[in-house]
């Protein structure tokens, strides 16, 4: 797999290159020349979950970990992701049964699997910015890896509890760090580590973020999963509402449509930090101060992956047809968990969101899809309030609430950041 950097068109990448490196140049995202396009969907959609998998990540990767890709999968994706019908117009894809009951365990695994075959026992610093799911899956895809270390920074009180214990528990290599800031205040604290080479060449640096690529073609995966559990009559009439925060899963679907996915069109879900939606409809790039809310791995105003969207538009694999932006404020939210709990379906924030827009986009002969990205007992305190009922913690999750936070504390400046990573980490 051949990979250019969108900010530099001078730097590109293997496959390998581009895992073990993270971001390019000038904080640049890598991006594939050429996406191919799948012949005989029908057979692809036919194939078994990893079995599937391995072959669509084969095709994405050309001659690479050809070896090893099925061992890979089958290593990374050994748990299911179900589509659950609320009604004969909509289902949800559930993404959250993996070990950290959230979506990111896709990439998180798929990801942490390759680095350990590329890099050839050198050590590896994985520095990465959460809002919330990717740290636990992270966290939990790395630890006890050998030669991998890995700091996750994530805002200072601006993730529910059980989130936050499920990565600030685990110790040995893996580093927490709460920020006093917002999630962007982490995403560019991380963005200048990576152009600072005291900490990118003296700690090995990489990403786990979305921004990393292996992460990003995982996610391709699990749509083309979705896809083979519809009725094939209502394929190519499917709209897919997407929760968006940093947009790397929207992005994976938008590559799985560009191999031949057979969906309609795709909706963007925010919560009130709507930079793209206001984007689709205005075409001016406004970013505002990013707004807590309810779902908050999705408060985020400056999302690292939409730049890709940009580019599988800009070079032909979409039309921007497909892709329509909506916001859904606080209150309806709420009332998405509400009208869910009433056709018998306890559900979180951010899905919430995806099926308001969902419902609310839905057009004429269309059904439609959306996202279930975390369990509900992530957000226990949330969901109780609520629906004023309460719901049980999984076996994951009661695990880790009593158990006392590891992280340490520090003010969103970089400089105390790379003081703090060099006397942890540096040989």
């Amino acid at each position: 797999m051949k990979l250019v950097n969108l900010k530099d068109s001078t730097d590109t990448a293997t496959f390998a290159q581009a895992v073990k490196r993270g971001l390019g140049k000038n904080q640049g995202l890598y991006f594939p020349t050429n996406i191919p396009v799948l012949k005989n969907i029908d057979k692809v959609l036919a194939m078994p979950f990893v079995e599937r998998s391995s072959f669509i990540l084969s095709t994405l990767l050309e001659e690479e970990l050809a070896d090893t890709i099925s061992e890979i999968v089958q290593q990374a994706f050994t748990f299911p992701a179900p589509v659950v019908e609320l009604n004969d117009k909509i289902s949800i894809l559930e993404l959250f049964h993996g070990p950290t009951l959230a979506f990111k365990d896709f990439g998180g695994r798929f990801m942490a699997q390759c680095l350990s075959r590329l890099t050839n026992n050198e050590p590896v610093t994985i520095l990465t910015a959460t809002s919330g799911d990717t740290g636990a899956a992270v966290a939990h895809a790395f630890h006890g890896l050998e030669n991998i270390n890995v700091v996750i920074l994530f805002p200072k009180g601006k993730i529910s509890p059980l989130q936050e214990k499920l990565f600030t528990t685990l110790g040995d290599n893996i580093h927490t760090v709460a920020i006093e800031g917002d999630f962007d205040a982490c995403q560019k604290l991380v963005k200048t580590a990576f152009d600072d080479p005291d900490v990118r060449e003296g700690l090995h640096l990489n990403s786990a973020n979305s921004i990393n690529i292996s992460r990003l073609l995982a996610q391709v995966c699990y749509y083309f999963e979705a896809l083979s559990q519809i009725p094939a009559e209502k394929r190519d009439q499917l709209v897919v509402s997407v929760p968006s925060g940093n947009f790397g899963n929207l992005t994976a679907g938008i590559i799985a449509k560009a191999m031949g996915l057979p969906v309609k069109r795709f909706i963007a879900a925010t919560n009130v930090n709507d930079t793209v939606p206001r984007y689709l409809q205005s075409g001016t790039w406004e970013p505002k101060t990013t707004v807590a809310t309810i779902s908050n791995a999705m408060d985020v105003s400056q999302p690292n992956n939409w730049p890709r969207i940009e580019a599988l538009i800009e070079k032909g694999y979409v039309e921007k047809s497909i892709l329509h932006g909506y916001c859904v404020d606080e209150d309806y939210t709420q009332i998405a968990l509400r009208q869910l709990a009433h056709q018998g379906y306890t559900s979180e924030p951010h899905a919430a969101v995806a099926y308001r827009a969902l419902i609310n986009n839905l057009g004429e002969g269309e059904t439609g899809l959306f996202l279930g990205t975390a369990h509900p007992a992530k957000f226990r305190e949330t969901v109780e309030n609520v629906l004023g009922q309460p719901i049980s913690l999984p076996q994951a999750l009661s695990d880790v609430a009593t158990k006392d936070s590891l992280a340490g504390t520090l003010p969103s400046d970089y400089e105390a950041l790379k003081q703090h990573m060099l006397g942890l980490l540096k040989p």
